[in-house]
């Protein structure tokens, strides 16, 4: 069996880091990062021509019809440069509503997504940070065909930018009795307030909902049955944030060997010392095995679905550490230029204190495999 990676991904991963490399090296990133916006609409309408961003989603709605392991080439890659754009989310709302939508919303939605024309997002957590379905508390008031919200979805990402949300909302007092409804930013009573994160290439905010009406043609599926679709998004969520964690980890692991190569002490390379070739090498480790997790993961989205909630939650739970672990090991090497704005490795600190909590942390998802068996 070969376990690598085919020649046309590895093509892939090639066209994505010149793109990167070309468009938005680290001083670019800085420059998007402190803009309103958050991202460049210029290089954001360049990858839906290039068709990473309708990576997964099928041919015929005007996307690739790629698998999970050709997107997570891509997020790694995006992990790496710490390219600010909402492709993360708008790529798991593109793949929630093609799991969960009929032909019809597909057809309005799908293709505005692949062609960057349109931004998507999910908004299921609320105040408790809970992504269980007893963390889902907003619930559905029923009018006619359809259903009015009153209530906020705290930790929206790219909740500033987006136009169309994908909602998780609760129609009954069963533990599983959760909907989803598609809701466009201009819609009455719906208003976003943006919270200024520590990492600034990662936008979040709260989605205030004022009496929204999510009519019959803007549910995804019949009401009180979206339990399933919505287990199966928390599950690509955490296998999405995972790969663009794996690629930040690469990222600062690159960026620290080279400061460990040009840093002079005592007249010699610091990387000369044991106290740096340790903690260099015990990131290197947890680079390849979060690659193994990763990556099975990623196969498993494509040709194994009864194998993902347990590969899923390995990769985030050691993802989540790994990334942390990897940050404050990298400004400790650096010394105390590490800390400053000045230097490029404290944007990799502050680029895991979003990846870790988002679609659980390494608490979460421990628990959740203890309940599943994989101890």
């Amino acid at each position: 069996m070969d376990f690598g990676f085919s020649e046309e991904q590895d093509l892939l991963r090639q066209q994505v880091r010149k793109f990167l490399d070309d468009n938005c090296p680290l001083e670019r990133v800085r420059e998007i990062a402190e803009t309103p916006a958050g991202y460049a609409p210029e290089q954001w309408k360049q990858l839906g021509e290039l068709g990473f961003l309708g990576l997964v989603l099928p041919e015929e709605y005007g996307g690739a019809g790629l698998g999970w392991v050709d997107l997570v080439v891509l997020l790694e890659e995006t992990g790496r440069s710490l390219f600010p754009s909402p492709l993360v989310s708008t790529t798991l709302a593109g793949a929630l509503l093609c799991e969960a939508g009929n032909d019809a919303q597909k057809k309005r939605w799908l293709p505005g997504l692949a062609e960057g024309s349109l931004i998507g997002t999910v908004a299921v957590l609320e105040e408790s940070d809970c992504g269980s379905p007893e963390g889902i508390r907003l619930r559905g008031e029923p009018d006619g065909d359809g259903f009015v919200l009153r209530g906020e979805k705290h930790f929206v990402v790219d909740a500033g930018q987006a136009q169309l949300f994908v909602i998780a909302f609760r129609t009954g007092d069963g533990p599983d009795a959760l909907s989803l409804g598609l809701v466009e930013s201009t819609a009455p009573g719906v208003r976003v307030e943006e919270t200024r994160p520590l990492d600034r290439t990662k936008r979040v905010g709260t989605l205030h909902l004022d009496g929204v009406r999510i009519g019959a043609d803007a549910l995804l599926g019949p009401a009180g049955g979206a339990a399933a679709a919505l287990a199966a998004h928390m599950d690509r969520g955490a296998v999405a944030v995972t790969a663009e964690a794996l690629g930040s980890i690469e990222g600062v692991l690159d960026l620290t060997v080279q400061f460990a190569k040009d840093r002079i002490q005592f007249g010699q390379p610091i990387g000369h010392f044991q106290g740096v070739k340790h903690p260099l090498a015990e990131i290197y480790v947890d680079v390849e095995c979060l690659k193994s997790l990763c990556w099975y993961a990623a196969w498993a989205l494509d040709d194994s679905p009864e194998e993902v909630p347990q590969a899923a939650s390995e990769a985030k739970a050691f993802g989540a550490v790994a990334i942390t672990r990897a940050g404050i090991d990298a400004i400790q090497l650096h010394g105390a230029v590490g800390y400053t704005e000045e230097y490029d490795v404290q944007l990799y600190l502050k680029r895991s204190k979003w990846s870790r909590p988002l679609y659980g942390d390494e608490d979460h998802h421990h628990d959740r495999l203890a309940e599943l068996g994989g101890y």
